[in-house]
């Protein structure tokens, strides 16, 4: 794969000897009109990397040493993330974990440097990072990037350090395309994280396959409410647009989580002069939802999404606002994000992902009867999707997390199910994990999504399979109500029997809830759904007991556990035994 050499910096510094002068990043401090906003030139842009990654070196980071980053979406975030690519191994970690999960996390990565946004009103990530630095062995240097001034002994202010580095790289030791550039950690939506090892050569061609793909210029902008620890943030709406000179809008520190930038994103859009829009489909959904009238959208060209299949209605409301079609971006964290994309050079097919970005392949292989992957599926055959290119991860930092990861020929095994079309096009239809299987049936949950999100009360949905004594497990739905609306649950049901007609994915039952569990990037937590189905549904089941606690939790081990708490009582637990002997559940029994 000799199509990817050399490394992230010094594709940069090919950017900058063709566009030095140009704006690489825009950044706007809020949505709110007349917020400040700093423009760096790729000029400066490279000089900040080179010092910050000047300033890693003279801290002890080498060639295979991380830095973990602890910070929102900055100026400086971008100086410090490609600097410790640079330097090393950069670690972006989200700064919302709690500190034993961050600690986890930095500990696995053996991180030598932690770099965190300092103190700030309504911010805690300081005192995480002061934790963390007294927790965590290894840690030889705390960074601080912009908040209020410290008294902490030893700690290096990032402004100043940097300032006092050459703008150039002060070593010799570039890194190779196969080097370790990032750790990034995933598995937040099964519960089981892992730290997902990111070569150069990884980073380069999903960033130059999704540049081929949209056919990216110069003259491109994109509005990035991503955060940076997501491949989403870092490669596909900032590393991409960087290789060929475009320019990058950071929607202030905390992107789309920020009311104000939803609530002011079409007049951003228009006075950036954003050529490209996009998002993950909840930050879609919540852009789409803001009325555009008003606001000059002609510069936009293009509508971006990725992270998760875009629900129709979702979509025909962005192309309406836009009146530009929207292009999906298929990838995932082991894939440095990018996979396929729906080419604007072809036409678009609703519902694909699109095809392969250059240099990967992609097939469907069939799920054999013990799980394991067989033969090729045919042209339209549905399987799991697998892929193979150099944008595809050489595999976990924890090389005992590799086990089922990769195929006996060398193929990364995604984990979603769809299927190729004769023209190469690839078709997701779900996670092999997210399928509700009733009685041996196996069932889509996007089904049942697109049917509810179809209904004029509903805001969004989510389809999980809830435990049944007798099918395994039954179809649930949780809908999100628009404002102003109080659709009953069973007229919901009625419109769902209306037009699903798959029988066995009709929902069981639909609970409407406020708002759907997401992961930091906008991804509904499904793990989270199907626990609390499965906590109301033995609550149910076990009505009229005398126990003083239900609670469900999800074991890696055992799979699904029910806690029970109750006076020692045996004729109690026989009863209980009974009424849960049809359910796939391990019962652990708590004295109360």
């Amino acid at each position: 794969m000799t199509q990817f050499s050399g490394n992230v910096h010094a594709a940069l510094e090919a950017t900058c000897r063709d566009h030095g002068g140009r704006t690489a990043l825009t950044f706007l401090a809020s949505g709110e009109p007349g917020a400040a906003r700093v423009e760096v030139t790729y000029t400066q842009l490279l000089a900040g990397i080179a010092q910050a990654a000047n300033l890693f070196r003279a801290r002890g980071i080498g060639r295979r040493d991380a830095v973990a980053i602890l910070l929102p979406s900055l100026v400086d975030t971008q100086l410090v993330l490609w600097g410790a690519e640079a330097a090393g191994i950069a670690f972006p970690v989200n700064p919302l974990l709690q500190v034993d999960e961050i600690a986890a996390l930095i500990q696995a990565a053996g991180a030598k440097v932690l770099v965190a946004f300092g103190p700030a009103p309504g911010i805690d990530i300081w005192e995480k990072a002061l934790k963390l630095r007294d927790r965590v062995d290894g840690i030889t240097t705390l960074v601080k990037v912009g908040g209020g001034p410290v008294e902490t002994p030893d700690v290096v202010d990032f402004a100043a350090a940097r300032s006092a580095m050459a703008p150039t790289l002060a070593f010799a030791d570039r890194a190779a395309a196969d080097d370790e550039a990032a750790y990034f950690h995933t598995g937040g939506t099964t519960g089981s994280p892992k730290l997902v090892i990111h070569t150069h050569r990884n980073q380069l061609a999903a960033a130059y396959g999704v540049a081929a793909g949209i056919e990216l210029t110069p003259d491109d902008a994109v509005t990035n409410g991503l955060p940076m620890f997501h491949v989403g943030g870092t490669i596909i709406s900032a590393l991409a647009f960087l290789l060929v000179g475009a320019r990058v809008v950071l929607l202030s520190p905390s992107g789309f989580r920020n009311p104000s930038i939803a609530a002011n994103y079409w007049r951003i859009v228009e006075e950036t002069g954003a050529t490209l829009v996009g998002g993950v489909p909840t930050a879609l959904a919540a852009v789409g939802a803001v009325d555009p009238a008003g606001h000059d959208l002609s510069a936009v060209r293009l509508a971006l999404c990725g992270g998760a299949s875009t629900p129709k209605v979702v979509a025909q409301r962005i192309e309406q606002i836009t009146g530009k079609p929207l292009r999906e971006v298929y990838g995932m964290t082991e894939t440095a994000g990018a996979i396929c994309i729906d080419p604007i050079s072809a036409p678009r097919v609703l519902g694909s992902a699109g095809l392969p970005i250059p240099f990967c392949r992609v097939e469907a292989r069939a799920v054999l009867a013990d799980g394991a992957v067989g033969d090729t599926c045919p042209p339209g055959v549905a399987g799991v999707i697998v892929v193979f290119g150099p944008n595809v991860t050489p595999g976990y930092k924890n090389k005992a997390q590799n086990r089922g990861l990769f195929t006996a020929d060398g193929w990364l095994i995604t984990g979603d199910l769809g299927f190729v079309d004769g023209a190469g096009r690839v078709f997701i239809t779900g996670r092999a994990k997210d399928l509700i299987i009733r009685g041996g049936h196996n069932i889509d949950p996007a089904i049942i999504e697109e049917c509810l999100l179809a209904h004029p009360g509903v805001r969004d949905a989510a389809a999980v399979g809830m435990p049944d004594g007798y099918a395994g497990e039954v179809p649930v739905a949780y809908v999100v109500l628009k404002p102003d609306r109080a659709d009953a649950e069973t007229a919901l049901l009625a419109f769902a029997a209306e037009r699903i007609a798959e029988r066995p994915a009709l929902p069981k039952r639909i609970i409407v809830v406020d708002q759907l569990p997401l992961t930091p990037v906008g991804k509904v937590f499904k793990p989270a759904l199907r626990l609390d189905c499965a906590e109301r549904l033995f609550r149910e089941v076990l009505a009229g007991e005398a126990l003083d606690m239900i609670t469900v939790q999800q074991d890696a081990q055992r799979g699904l556990v029910i806690q029970l708490a109750a006076a020692p009582d045996l004729s109690l637990q026989s009863r209980v035994a009974t009424r849960l002997q049809n359910y796939l559940v391990t019962v652990d029994w708590t004295e109360a």
